[in-house]
């Protein structure tokens, strides 16, 4: 483009071919613009620069030096923006924008800023020297300035706390862009948000630009808080650092992407091995940013911690150690599934046994198991992961996830040739499995006699033991919640006061809820004949299984978790 534009000048003889050699030489060292430089040397003015520009390619030209500017109309593009790509909105009608460029060819600047902003673009040239100048007033503090304020909440880190596993970055191309990813407050900034959510028992990062606010969540013990608001400004260079990190395609921004990053860190004076999966995802304002943190040693492989009943782990254990048949766990996203899961296939983990699984996507890596990670992009689902799985020898076989009838049904058929498939489903509880799978497609005679036992599961957060004390509720309110009347007079109802320790939220961890229902003789029949999910939920109370609602009951008895917590969680 430089040597174009070059030899168009010396063509209009506006410089000579000495000039513009000189000129190249400059410009293949320093980097500038071919425009700047020409100015720099004295060969041109700004305005010839800027005037040729306008002639060139039919886009008005302006001295921004007798323009009223908009403070409001520059905030529409934040100051990463502005400087990477040399620009600077001017005014607004209606849906229209019109922008200061130095390269009013940068087709890719018009479509960032007219996806950012939702407005059409019309371009004007101006010069690089005044389009700098007003950027650095209009945004007149330093990114370095804008950090002070938010890092002073946070414990100083060390460079030396954290190290990037497989740190070697691929070259990007826009260079501008990671410049300012790479500069030390951001690059700072991000390693205290990483590390900061770990000390904190965060298992997801949520980093989201809004119209006039830009902020970052943690998820702790499954509710959402807000940590921090770090300046506007930052948003591109805090995303671009994130994505490059993940290996992502820091110049592709109207597309989601997922990506990885694995990181070492020394927390409380210990080495750990951290894997965060991102997800990027273009809205309005910007891109959102998603960290799920994968810690291993927050996976509890020891079915006895889970927090089943001692009647459910019994039941449950019974089904997973047949050799043959199905079992199902179900639930919403984030109730801990893929955990029971984990543990269910650790507890039958041993040499005699070949265990495969298709998940999508693999959370932990576990010795001796044969995972497969899904690629929808190749065709590489579930369904036919599974009819691979089946030309394998494998003893146990585990489905992420059953979301349709051809996964069903082979699931169902390996389940019936002797096989012990483990799988999820999202459903509410464990009787609506059954119906759920009928819905899908399935004949009933083939559900009674593949599936062995459902498991419907939730999360609730435990009390803080560090401040928990008993409360008094009304005798009504707890025989509405479901307790006996006896159980109503004895029960010691705790509650968490807020401390230090568990952030004055009162809860600290979580533990599961559990409802096992085995499918037995009587239960089979039912389904045989086409029951309901009321009444297979009627049968199974009988048989002996307690509710999602009742092992939420017991745990409240225990002082495990509160009243607000069962009822948030379950329905009575």
């Amino acid at each position: 483009m430089s040597q174009r534009i070059g030899d168009l000048l010396v063509k209009e003889k506006a410089i000579t071919s000495e000039q513009l050699s000189e000129a190249l030489k400059v410009q293949k060292e320093s980097g500038a613009r071919l425009g700047s430089v020409l100015v720099k040397l004295g060969f041109l003015s700004e305005d010839d620069v800027t005037n040729f520009l306008s002639r060139q390619y039919g886009v008005p030209a302006i001295n921004l030096a007798y323009f009223e500017i908009d403070p409001h109309v520059v905030k529409l593009i934040p100051y990463e923006t502005a400087r990477r790509y040399q620009v600077l909105p001017i005014s607004r009608v209606g849906a229209s924008l019109t922008l200061a460029m130095v390269d009013p060819t940068n087709v890719f600047a018009m479509d960032d800023i007219k996806f950012m902003t939702g407005l059409n673009i019309e371009p004007v040239v101006a010069s690089e020297n005044s389009i700098l100048e007003r950027i650095d007033k209009f945004y007149n503090s330093t990114p370095e300035e804008d950090l002070n304020s938010v890092m002073q909440s946070f414990d100083e880190i060390s460079d030396a706390d954290i190290e990037q596993l497989q740190a070697e970055e691929q070259e990007v191309l826009l260079s501008e862009l990671e410049k300012a990813a790479d500069e030390a407050p951001i690059v700072k900034l991000v390693n205290i948000v990483l590390t900061d959510a770990v000390k904190k028992g965060a298992s997801d990062i949520h980093i989201e630009p809004y119209e006039k606010e830009y902020r970052v969540r943690y998820r702790i013990d499954g509710v959402l808080q807000t940590i921090m608001s770090p300046p506007l400004k930052l948003k591109d260079a805090i995303t671009s650092r994130v994505k490059i990190m993940a290996k992502l395609d820091i110049s592709e921004k109207r597309l989601p992407q997922d990506g990885r990053i694995m990181l070492k860190m020394r927390v409380d004076g210990k080495k750990k091995e951290l894997d965060y999966r991102v997800s990027t995802l273009p809205t309005l304002w910007g891109e959102k940013i998603v960290l799920r943190l994968l810690d291993k040693e927050n996976l509890r492989l020891d079915m006895t911690k889970l927090g089943f009943e001692p009647q459910s782990l019994e039941k449950f254990e019974r089904a997973i150690l047949k050799p043959y048949g199905m079992v199902l766990v179900t639930g919403p996203t984030g109730s801990g599934k893929t955990n029971t899961l984990y543990s269910s296939i650790s507890r039958l983990n041993s040499p005699e046994t070949n265990i495969m699984t298709a998940e999508d996507p693999v959370e932990f890596q576990l010795a001796g198991i044969n995972q497969v990670q899904m690629k929808e992009q190749i065709g590489l689902n579930f369904a036919m992961a599974l009819r691979s799985f089946l030309r394998q020898d494998p003893n146990i076989i585990l489905v992420g996830e059953i979301r349709d009838f051809e996964t069903a049904e082979i699931a169902i058929k390996a389940a019936l040739t002797g096989h012990l498939v483990l799988s999820t489903l999202h459903t509410n509880g464990a009787p609506e499995t059954i119906s759920r799978l009928m819905n899908m497609g399935i004949e009933p005679f083939l559900v009674a006699t593949s599936v062995h036992l459902i498991c419907a599961q939730r999360l609730v957060r435990r009390i803080c033991s560090k401040c928990a004390e008993q409360i008094d509720v009304p005798f009504q309110t707890l025989i509405d919640a479901g307790f006996s009347p006896d159980e109503a007079r004895n029960a010691k109802i705790m509650k968490g006061r807020g401390c230090e320790t568990c952030h004055n939220t009162g809860y600290k961890g979580r533990t599961g809820l559990y409802e096992v229902m085995e499918v037995d003789d009587e239960i089979r029949e039912l389904i045989l004949v086409g029951a309901s999910a009321m009444e297979l939920k009627k049968k199974a109370i009988e048989r002996g299984m307690i509710t999602l609602r009742r092992s939420g009951l017991l745990k409240a008895m225990q002082g495990i978790t509160s009243l607000e917590e069962v009822a948030r969680e379950t329905l009575h």
